[in-house]
């Protein structure tokens, strides 16, 4: 019997493309079939150029722009020259939130290869990155056939079918019940803090620390009643199969207004008010409030403007999730998932203004309400793959959430490395979140260290970064023992200047310049001993 050779296995989609095995089979195949390839004959440059183009468009991997702390303007500058999926990468926040349901990185590929057609997805980068993507957008539209990958087409077919189990994406949540929230701030505060708990035991969802938990929030009904009586409407009106109340409530966002509002107000006026509407839809601000105006604060701008309700609508961006970090551990208490909320409220002109999730929790669900939730698994942002490992933690204000999650996960799983927490926040007397269980923590050697700061106790604002200087000895040893540093705060200040605090820790304790600081920081970030969670 004559013995048969088998076709050899034409590889064209690399192994580490965001494929599963049966779809990298496929798309081998299919490309294979297009190119007239028998596996006989590797593909030419011109070929690999086409089949592989995000993956080998000459990019060097490194992504400088990567930086939360800067601006827009200059995360551009930096990817200029660079192909349009990198460019894309680099108008995202740079937060890897996950708040997209991707990291920056993945967003803008998916972007670029057409698997993700919705360009409104990065909330924290708010209009500045919308306005962006939408340019880059266009440059994709407009790039010829021949340029653009050939397995794009086939992307969004293979892609599209794959879908996420429950609660582990924005795209597929499911429902939680809200047990019960208090109020961790004491008489005497500024500042309005609620820790928030959900039970997840019916859902069956799990979580491991370092997650976060997106939450689908309505917006205020008082709010929604006025913008429908600023429409001249009647809340009954029917759009998109609700009624116009249901429909504001729960389907789109009310803040801030987006370019598209602008447009459609152009479309419906003349003469200076058409003008002035073209210019804010631009990106101008002829009034010099653009920054401050939310969707009601627009139809109060051009008020006698009446847009019919169904355009309104459609004018309007999706109400998007929003995104906590998990403060309980699913090991230390399964079941249930806790958050620590600071309730947004502020006032603009003389109307007041209601953050969107954080009012919503603290106010506008009661215990035994359902609510649709899901899981975000954290990008880079977890504790040590050895339990020994010693880590310092530090957040300020709500960001003590993720760490309080960790020190209660290695107290269930008893992971015997030290811990240092650096926690800080205004008032020591009314605004020193879980107290008691940090205190019970460090007296029974759980936490080794509890380094604290109050900004506004002394004559003299004092911060965590503060703290950390002044035992930056202990820190530097800590560090050359191996532990993990991790960050979890605002993005464009707090987390900013406690870098420089460690950058320059590193530099006196560790007998480095300035510029060998910098770098031993950015080697620890990519040895994963230096991690951010920031908003």
């Amino acid at each position: 019997m004559n013995q048969i050779t088998p076709m050899p296995k034409i590889e064209i989609i690399p192994a580490n493309a965001p494929f599963s095995d049966a779809q990298r089979s496929w798309l081998n195949g299919f490309l294979a079939g297009a190119l007239g390839l028998d596996g006989s004959t590797p593909l030419s440059s011109a070929q690999n150029g086409v089949v592989l183009a995000p993956a080998g468009d000459g990019d060097d991997g490194e992504a400088p722009w990567h930086d939360q702390t800067l601006p827009i303007g200059e995360r551009m500058k930096l990817a200029e020259g660079r192909p349009l999926r990198r460019r894309l990468m680099a108008a995202m926040a740079q937060q890897d939130c996950g708040q997209c349901g991707y990291n920056c990185s993945d967003y803008s590929d998916a972007i670029a290869t057409r698997s993700e057609a919705r360009l409104n997805l990065c909330v924290p980068g708010g209009k500045e990155t919308a306005r962006m993507l939408k340019a880059l957008h266009e440059e994709l539209d407009k790039a010829p056939a021949a340029a653009k990958p050939a397995a794009a087409s086939a992307t969004p077919a293979t892609v599209s079918v794959v879908v996420s189990e429950p609660g582990r994406s924005r795209d597929n949540p499911i429902e939680a019940t809200f047990l019960s929230r208090r109020l961790l701030n004491k008489p005497g505060s500024e500042k309005e803090t609620w820790h928030i708990e959900f039970d997840l035991a019916e859902s069956g969802l799990d979580y491991v620390v370092g997650d976060s938990f997106g939450i689908f929030a309505n917006n205020d009904l008082g709010l929604v009643d006025q913008i429908i009586a600023l429409l001249g409407a009647s809340h009954m009106t029917e759009v998109n199969g609700k009624t116009l109340r249901q429909c504001l409530l729960e389907d789109v966002s009310l803040s801030p207004a987006p370019d598209s509002l602008f447009e459609l107000i152009s479309f419906i006026t003349g003469g200076a008010t058409r003008e002035k509407a073209r210019r804010l839809a631009q990106g101008e601000d002829p009034d010099g409030d653009a920054a401050t105006l939310d969707v009601m604060a627009v139809l109060q701008k051009f008020s006698g403007v009446r847009p019919h309700p169904e355009a309104f609508v459609e004018a309007l961006e999706p109400l998007q999730p929003r995104l906590y970090s998990i403060s309980s551990s699913h090991n230390s208490t399964p079941g249930k998932l806790s958050l620590t909320v600071d309730c947004v409220r502020y006032v603009i002109g003389k109307r007041k203004r209601l953050g969107l999730a954080s009012t919503f929790l603290a106010e506008r669900i009661n215990p035994g309400d359902r609510l649709r939730v899901y899981v975000q698994k954290a990008h880079g942002f977890a504790l040590p793959a050895d339990p020994k490992t010693p880590i310092i933690m530090v957040g300020p204000g709500t960001g003590v959430a993720p760490f309080r999650a960790f020190l209660l996960d290695r107290k269930a799983t008893g992971a015997p490395g030290k811990n240092w927490l650096f926690f800080g926040h205004q008032r020591s007397d009314c605004d020193f979140f879980y107290a008691d269980e940090l205190n019970a923590m460090k007296t029974a050697g759980l936490l080794t260290r509890l380094s604290l700061a109050w900004s506004r106790d002394g004559d003299k604002k004092f911060y965590v970064q503060d703290r950390m200087r002044e035992v930056g000895r202990e820190v530097w040893t800590w560090l050359a023992d191996g532990a993990h540093l991790y960050i979890c705060g605002d993005a464009k200040r707090m987390a900013k200047d406690v870098e420089r605090a460690l950058v320059d820790i590193v530099a006196q304790f560790g007998a480095r310049s300035t510029d060998e600081a910098v770098s031993f920081v950015a080697d620890l970030k990519k040895k994963g001993r230096f991690q951010l969670d920031v908003y």
